[in-house]
């Protein structure tokens, strides 16, 4: 089940890195409102993965499911250390309470460009802090999984 887990883990990292090479326009900039070409950019991709994308984007809620479904597996089977493994399914947990409860709202949001600019570079801040602590919390669930696969800690 480990390898389940962190190949789950992986594609939502490698997701998580290509959201964050368009969220990271807003960091330079400190004023209210960010600068219409950052906006423009960021909003046309969230539109093509909340929408345009679809049926794809299933694929990552089926990442989601599996991954969190492994690691209870491995839980409940009792055949790695208990402790890494409750640490990963709150990790997973995190990043992917995040990403649904709140992320993939802001970015549909901000997709329809119904909103006045500062509202959007509001959205479009949080979108990236989110992914940051998604970032974070699923490298280590990943990096938890792998050490179990690989034997780590011994039972």
């Amino acid at each position: 089940m480990p390898a389940i887990a962190a190949a789950g883990g992986a594609f939502l990292l490698a997701v998580l890195w290509f959201d964050l090479m368009f969220d990271v326009q807003v960091r330079s900039h400190r004023e209210p409102a960010l600068p219409d070409s950052v906006l423009v950019s960021i909003r046309a991709y969230y539109r093509r993965v909340t929408t345009d994308a679809s049926p794809m984007g299933a694929l990552v809620s089926v990442a989601m499911l599996a991954t969190v479904a492994a690691i209870v597996v491995e839980i409940a089977q009792g055949r790695t250390a208990g402790g890494p493994c409750w640490l990963s399914l709150a990790a997973a947990l995190t990043a992917i309470g995040i990403a649904t409860g709140r992320t993939f709202g802001n970015a549909r949001r901000l997709a329809q460009n119904t909103d006045t600019s500062e509202v959007q570079s509001r959205l479009a801040r949080l979108i990236y802090r989110d992914h940051r602590i998604c970032l974070g919390s699923m490298a280590i669930a990943v990096g938890l999984q792998i050490a179990l696969g690989l034997g780590w800690p011994q039972v």
